[in-house]
């Protein structure tokens, strides 16, 4: 299978425990989307983690392999190095947060953002990556947000994306992607495999599902 394939992660994806830190063993799905995520990164591209989390190390991650990087959240501790810190310390322990080089948060562009009203200039980004953060959106405010990521990507830029499901209802998703003028990538598949990777930390059972998009 092609990692331009929209899907359902599976259980025989590849997958990694560490994305430049050793992730909590709750972070269910991050194992697999961050290895798959990680396999759109190039070395020339300008890059966008939109609504990147306060610890998550992904944003971090991107700055040893793009030329440029841009992160934005919701929450204002995204621009408070001692409040990331902290955050880090909460998930990953205070030796790894002690550890963390500086060099990191200098790297990053930050900006605290909603996603309906990114601070960016149209075509901007050769990469959007977006992991599980939409299906928690109101459909007008999701509808906004990939208004959004349409006019910062360049035309030939992929906006790539993971969601939640049941959280994420597809139809309303398809109606976003065609609202947005972007399209699916290559193939998609909405079937549920029988080995599809699953949470049951918070009921209801939780799937994962992956997308690859582009502008029209």
């Amino acid at each position: 299978m092609s990692k331009f394939d929209s899907r359902f992660f599976v259980h025989s994806d590849e997958k990694t425990d560490t994305t430049l830190l050793k992730l909590p063993f709750d972070w269910w799905s991050r194992f697999y989307e961050y290895e798959w995520a990680s396999k759109f990164v190039n070395g020339e591209d300008i890059v966008l983690d939109a609504a990147c989390g306060v610890c998550h190390p992904f944003k971090f991650y991107l700055t040893d392999h793009c030329r440029s990087v841009y992160a934005c959240d919701l929450d204002p501790r995204v621009l408070n190095y001692d409040a990331i810190l902290q955050d880090i310390t909460a998930f990953f322990g205070s030796e790894i947060a002690a550890n963390m080089d500086k060099s990191y948060f200098d790297k990053v562009h930050l900006s605290q953002a909603n996603l309906t009203a990114l601070p960016y200039v149209n075509d901007q980004f050769d990469k959007v990556f977006c992991i599980s953060v939409l299906e928690h959106m109101d459909h007008s405010s999701m509808f906004a947000a990939f208004q959004e990521f349409s006019r910062v990507l360049k035309d030939d830029g992929l906006l790539v994306l993971t969601f939640d499901y049941p959280d994420i209802q597809f139809p309303i998703l398809e109606e976003a992607i065609t609202q947005a003028r972007l399209k699916f990538y290559s193939e998609v598949s909405y079937e549920l495999p029988k080995d599809a990777l699953y949470s049951r930390f918070h009921p209801p059972t939780l799937y994962c599902f992956r997308a690859v998009l582009r502008k029209i």
